[in-house]
């Protein structure tokens, strides 16, 4: 079930009127948001919502053990146990044939060649997500930040629709306090959910599904029959792509969370400003960057033990976290891009060595970023090569770019530099109107929107992952 849909609208309408009814006990009322996500995870495949409920239980009765255990020594087998499961999922459904693959491979290059029971698994939608919001659950419990949750909220922090299947990652600390009690609706944040609901639908609908359809998707197709300008203007046109299509979830994930009365982080920051890699990734999909920041590269060790091992960690930490994206070589071809690039950028302020004008770092960053972006939507990694062999061919015919296209471009790089405190300060002016007058307006936007926006609505960039 997709966001920008006449099935989804539907279905919120009902979810949104039944929550309210009974907010009167806070109870039910998380139990009618929990079917409801159970509802909208099935619509794409019931069976998975039992994977759903089982990752749930782990996660609540490892952390619920830890919690209540009095020895440090049974306090850290459980969590081992606890996140070796949730490895375990993510690591069957999303890696076990590739793996086997490569094993196939290796085996036919020393003469054993062999066939290897590879079983076709479908991914689940979202796995990725709920395995990363259940273990740093359960990684907060074991460290003591936070205490452990009731079976309720803790399937429901991992099921809670809005974010389920692209993020944000919504961590435990963020969400339980707020399930403790009924959430209050005002009309500040009716104006800011409607308003980001809106924002994002446009993003989606009509910049990001444009590009996609009639620029990226064909170019990267078939590299080889497509000039070297269309090549240039396709790497562009997938950098505001993926931007706005990815942003354009989370706003509408935050402003649907905040329909129902709560609050998520914020999962982006304006990331094409950033000076350095690493100020990229502290503005870009910023619940996965500070999950691996907090989870994984602390946990290697951080900055501590000297240079080389914080080196070391942030390549890790870096190739991890592309290869949490996908079980393809260009994932990890870009993780480790974005690591290698981070190493350069620590070993360069620990030379002393003088920083770039922030400009010309901005316009770097933004290249290197872009470059990127061609190993991540490049189906394989010979696909990627040809790719950027046409754009060393140097041929600057135009056959793919329209001014539509163009401008959709620029568009979306506006979108993008809108001030962060531009919508909230729409979205005051908006809660000065009266009810059926705000309504009206929302309801003639997503009209507008309806009418401009492509044939069609393709799945989110991030419902893969």
């Amino acid at each position: 079930m997709l966001f920008p849909t006449l099935d989804f609208g539907l279905f919120f309408l009902v979810a949104f009127t039944l929550v309210w009814a009974v907010s009167a006990s806070n109870e039910w009322r998380k139990i009618l948001l929990l079917l409801a996500s159970w509802v909208f995870y099935g619509a794409w495949d019931w069976r998975f919502v039992a994977l759903l409920i089982a990752s749930a239980f782990i996660n609540w009765g490892s952390a619920r053990i830890i919690y209540e255990a009095d020895d440090r020594r049974t306090q850290k087998l459980v969590a081992a146990v606890g996140i070796v499961a949730n490895l375990g999922i993510l690591g069957f459904f999303k890696y076990y044939d590739f793996f086997l693959e490569q094993l196939g491979a290796l085996l036919a290059g020393w003469g054993f060649g062999r066939d290897l029971p590879l079983l076709q698994i479908v991914l689940p939608v979202g796995v990725s997500f709920f395995t990363f919001q259940g273990m740093s659950y359960l990684i907060d419990v074991y460290r003591g930040r936070i205490r452990a949750g009731s079976l309720l909220d803790i399937t429901l922090l991992m099921s809670f629709f809005p974010h389920l299947v692209a993020g944000p990652i919504v961590r435990g600390a963020d969400l339980l306090p707020q399930f403790r009690h009924t959430p209050k609706l005002n009309r500040d944040m009716v104006a800011m959910g409607l308003l980001l609901i809106v924002w994002g639908l446009f993003k989606k609908a009509v910049v990001a599904s444009e590009l996609s359809v009639n620029l990226v998707d064909p170019v990267f197709f078939d590299p080889s029959a497509h000039s070297s300008l269309d090549l240039l203007l396709a790497a562009y046109g997938y950098a505001v792509q993926i931007y706005c299509d990815f942003s354009a979830y989370s706003d509408m994930a935050v402003g649907i969370a905040a329909l129902f009365g709560y609050r998520f982080p914020r999962n982006f920051d304006q990331p094409y400003r950033a000076a350095s890699m690493q100020d990229f990734w502290r503005r870009w999909h910023i619940s996965l960057s500070s999950w691996l920041r907090d989870y994984l590269y602390i946990g290697l060790g951080g900055n501590r033990g000297g240079l080389a091992m914080q080196c070391r960690n942030i390549l890790l930490t870096m190739l991890l976290g592309g290869f949490w994206h996908g079980a393809k070589w260009t994932f990890l071809i870009w993780g480790g891009l974005h690591g290698l690039v981070q190493v350069v950028e620590t070993l360069w302020r620990r030379a002393g060595l003088p920083g770039l004008p922030r400009l010309l770092a901005i316009l770097i960053t933004f290249h290197i970023v872009t470059l990127g972006w061609i190993f991540f939507r490049a189906e394989s990694f010979d696909a990627a090569i040809a790719y950027l062999g046409g754009l060393g061919a140097l041929d600057w015919t135009n056959g793919m770019t329209t001014p539509l296209l163009g401008a959709l471009i620029l568009l979306g790089m506006l979108f993008h530099f809108t001030p962060p405190a531009l919508p909230q300060r729409i979205a005051l002016g908006l809660r000065l109107l009266p009810a059926p007058l705000l309504g009206l307006l929302v309801a003639g936007t997503i009209l507008l929107v309806d009418a401009m926006r492509f044939e069609g609505v393709a799945p989110f960039i991030y419902y893969q992952f």
